[in-house]
């Protein structure tokens, strides 16, 4: 699943994006401070500037299975392809829900690009840096006027049709991405919004970090130093010290938790301790932090093959293959929404 080379980038000059108001400055500014007052960090804090998205991707490129494992980039190679083998048709939308850079989502598209089918492609993160990223890995397969990038974002997003989702009553399939997403909801969010999404006809890619080997607890431990370590320390202090913490105020640990609304789930957590007292002043707003406070910045929650089934089952979601790296680290799922029972 190698992106596409500098060669292949189509460089326009202009660039036409749709912004959701989930991502309008109000609420984004209203999104920051009950993070702040929650001390949970929104996950969408840390892609925001094109620093933090320069750092995510030089991390995703340093740890992720799928960039430092030839065999972890291949399993995506072959979903691709299985995908592609799936779909006729003269026509097709593939929307990346949660986009990040776009890459696999090139990869997609390159395997789904036959003779005289017409892609269209809807990009959505909610990052304008991430979501321009993606649309320029794209442009070598489908179009500039069938490039339609949208930001916003996917936890807050309700009106749906505002950014053509449930108004596309277009016959022609749809494929949905969904890569990288799951580790950083919870469970009860991010699969009830794929089975809202994904209609009947649809087909459905969904990645998930997993705990490698037969031991779960013990599988998360082996993969806590993709995250316990300096690259990731950095992109997360990107946004504590963009904040007006100083360097001194407190320091980033790691830990395995249970998920907040699931204890059989585990996740790896990044918090942000505080060491002397310190404050933030957000305009109007005054946050104050003592000696021993903790702000949780980042989690990734770690799957089972299993797991992730048995979620998407729950939401009328049937697994038509999955692919899983050699490592069994990352797995790729194939999936299809179950028609509705007729009464």
């Amino acid at each position: 699943m190698d992106p596409p080379s500098s060669s292949e980038y189509v460089m326009a000059s202009l660039a036409s994006i749709t912004i959701h108001s989930s991502q309008f400055p109000d609420q984004v500014r209203r999104d920051l401070v009950e993070s702040l007052r929650s001390r949970q960090i929104s996950p969408k804090f840390h892609y925001d500037s094109i620093k933090q998205s320069q750092q995510w991707r030089a991390l995703h490129r340093a740890c992720s299975p799928a960039w430092v494992d030839p065999a972890g980039r291949a399993v995506y190679d072959r979903a691709f392809a299985a995908t592609a083998a799936r779909i006729n048709g003269t026509s097709l939308r593939v929307i990346g829900l949660g986009c990040g850079g776009g890459q696999k989502e090139a990869g997609l598209l390159r395997a789904l690009q036959t003779p005289g089918r017409h892609l269209i492609y809807q990009p959505v993160d909610v990052s304008v840096a991430m979501v321009l990223t993606a649309r320029q890995a794209a442009l070598p397969f489908v179009s500039e006027n069938d490039c339609f990038p949208v930001v916003g974002d996917l936890t807050a997003i309700t009106d749906w049709s505002t950014i053509g989702f449930s108004s596309d009553t277009s016959p022609a399939p749809r494929v949905l991405t969904f890569f990288g997403m799951l580790p950083n909801l919870e469970p009860s969010l991010a699969f009830p919004r794929l089975g809202q999404l994904t209609r009947p006809g649809d087909l459905l890619l969904v990645s998930a970090n997993l705990a490698p080997g037969n031991d779960y607890a013990a599988g998360v431990r082996t993969v806590l130093p993709q995250y316990d370590n300096a690259l990731t320390r950095d992109w997360l202090l990107t946004f504590v010290f963009d904040l007006g913490f100083d360097r001194a105020d407190g320091e980033v640990k790691f830990s395995i938790e249970p998920a907040s609304d699931d204890a059989t789930l585990l996740r790896v957590t990044a918090c942000f301790h505080v060491v002397r007292t310190c404050r933030i002043d957000l305009g109007d707003d005054r946050f104050e932090f003592a000696i021993g406070d903790s702000i949780r910045l980042f989690y990734s929650c770690r799957y089972t093959p299993a797991r992730v089934i048995h979620c998407l089952a729950q939401q009328r979601l049937t697994v038509l293959d999955q692919w899983i790296t050699p490592s069994g680290e990352e797995g790729v799922f194939l999936a299809n929404r179950k028609p509705a029972a007729s009464a």
